[in-house]
This record gives C-alpha cells, sequence and structure tokens, in this order.
C-alpha cells in the first residue's frame, strides 16, 4: 500500500463522491459501490477528502487499508467497518486483494431516521470509528446480505426505488451501531466472559429443542452451572434456565403464528411429551394459553 503525507486544510477538497465535485441533480440520497470499483483506478490510493453533507461507511470486508482520518493513521485489517461523518477529512490506501463497500448516505437520510428515536445513530457518527467486526459472525454475514442487496437495487431500480434505498441504509446502519454496541459490551465486561456467554447462546439455538438442563448446558461449556448462572445474570439480567425458556418460548410462538398444525403438535415438535404441560407453561410464560395467542 502506498503511502501519503495529510495535507494541510487548505488544500483538502471536498467532493461529492470522491473526484466528483458535484452531485447531480437528481442524485439519489443513497450510494453504495463496492471498494475496487473505484480504488482500482486511483491505483488503491484515496486522496484525502471531505464530503459536504455526506456520511460515510467503509466496510471493509477483505485485505488491508490504511485511514487517514484528520491526520491520524489507523492500518485496519478485515472485517472492520470505518465511519466518517461530513466534515471529518480521510483518505485511504488499499492493498490489492481488497474488497467490501462504500456506503454513502445523505444527512437527511441520517436524520430523518433520528426524529422519533433521538440520536438514533449518533454513535456511530459523533467521531470516526474503526468498529471490528471479528468475532460477530452473524451481525458479519446479515451485513453482507443487506449490502449486497442494496448493490442490486441500486443497479435495478424497481418500484419503490428511493425508500428500498433508504430502508436497506438505515437497515445496515442500524446492524452496525448493534454491532458497536456488542464490541464495547464486550470489551467492559471482559472478553472472556463475553465469548462464554456468546457460545452459551450458540448452544441454545442449537439445542433448545431437546430441553437440555442447566447442567447440560454447563458440562457442554466446561464451566459450574453457578459460573454459567452468574454471567447471566451479570450479561443479561436473567438466569440461564430463564434465557432457555426465553427461546423455547419464542419459538413456540413463532410457530403457533406462523404454521397451521394443531398445538398438541407444536409441544410434540418442540419435546415437550405432554401437551397439556405445555400448554401451561406457556400460559405462565406468556400470560395467554396457546389457544387465546392464536387468536390475538
Amino acid at each position: 500500500m502506498p503511502k501519503s503525507p495529510f495535507p494541510s486544510a487548505t488544500d483538502i477538497p471536498t467532493f461529492a463522491l470522491y473526484g466528483e465535485q458535484q452531485r447531480a441533480e437528481n442524485a439519489e440520497l443513497v450510494h453504495i459501490e463496492l471498494i475496487e470499483t473505484r480504488s482500482r483506478v486511483h491505483q488503491w490510493h484515496i486522496a484525502p477528502h471531505t464530503h459536504a453533507g455526506l456520511f460515510q461507511v467503509l466496510f471493509l470486508f477483505g485485505g488491508e487499508v490504511r485511514a487517514n482520518v484528520s491526520g491520524a493513521l489507523w492500518e485496519c485489517g478485515a472485517p472492520v467497518a470505518i465511519t466518517i461523518h461530513p466534515s471529518v477529512a480521510h483518505g485511504f490506501d488499499f492493498s490489492p486483494e481488497a474488497h467490501g463497500y462504500v456506503l454513502t448516505v445523505d444527512q437527511n437520510v441520517v436524520f430523518s431516521a433520528a426524529e422519533s428515536r433521538a440520536n438514533l445513530f449518533s454513535s456511530l457518527f459523533v467521531a470516526p470509528l474503526a468498529i471490528d467486526l471479528a468475532g460477530q459472525p452473524e451481525m458479519l454475514a446479515k451485513l453482507d446480505q443487506l449490502l449486497q442487496h442494496l448493490i442490486a437495487e441500486a443497479a435495478w431500480p424497481e418500484i419503490g426505488h428511493t425508500l428500498m434505498l433508504e430502508w436497506l441504509a438505515r437497515s445496515a446502519l442500524l446492524l452496525l451501531v448493534r454491532a458497536h454496541a456488542e464490541r464495547r459490551f464486550s470489551d467492559q465486561s471482559g472478553r472472556g466472559e463475553f465469548e462464554l456467554f456468546s457460545r452459551f447462546r450458540d448452544e441454545v439455538e442449537r439445542r433448545f429443542k431437546e430441553q437440555w438442563q442447566l447442567a447440560q448446558y454447563a458440562d457442554a461449556l466446561r464451566v459450574t452451572p453457578t459460573r454459567l448462572n452468574r454471567l447471566c445474570l451479570k450479561l443479561a439480567g436473567k438466569s440461564a434456565f430463564d434465557l432457555t425458556q426465553d427461546r423455547l418460548m419464542l419459538e413456540a410462538c413463532r410457530k403457533l403464528t406462523y404454521l397451521p398444525a394443531s398445538i398438541a403438535s407444536i409441544a410434540y415438535e418442540l419435546g415437550f411429551q405432554d401437551p397439556a404441560y405445555f400448554s401451561r407453561l406457556f400460559k405462565k410464560r406468556m400470560g395467554l394459553s396457546p389457544k387465546e395467542f392464536r387468536r390475538t
């Protein structure tokens, strides 16, 4: 990756998109492109610049980038998301194998989404961030899928094109808010505890239909039941048992809502030997019987 000094403030150009002095009159409020689309043309070097009224997120899913952010040098490897607000001068030097997306959104997309929920995206854009996405494979997959949908929508406009672009962009930004919150939570709680809790959630996802007991989860994770329970109380505010029951009831609600199967069939599918016990437990935890829930 080539190196270049950061220019003085008076020498930093302001672009719409990099290399473009003005936005087209009918320009979309959301723009997305592959990293390599523009960077390859410029020999993988994007000189320092700003964007008037535009927020930008670089999603690096492969390769490396050296980012100049207001004169600070960030060395980042994939997967990472770098957030930039309009007044921040920034430039990038990519490795030739770098790939990912550059999402650019008009300030109206960011601020109008926050009208009903104050400061919805503030954690992303108050200051520039490099959000490490390693260790969050599910979040990474969801982001990648959303950004692919954005690319496709931008390429082939259909009915509701503008609204779809804005919804997809906001969804991607909101997922990034969650990823950033999880990363901060991990840093505050201790990486080891966070990783153990994540492994527990993965086990619950795999085993909840088998109705494993707390001791079985603890054995699978090689910790004591007491430690696992304390960890869940600390990080989720609920006991390990309550978390497993929450997942079981969530699945029950989904099946009662979307499947025409009988309540007894759903009970058996969720690992209950006695449909009557399933109905009692469902009412205890959800406040309604399965039959009443279906009517709502």
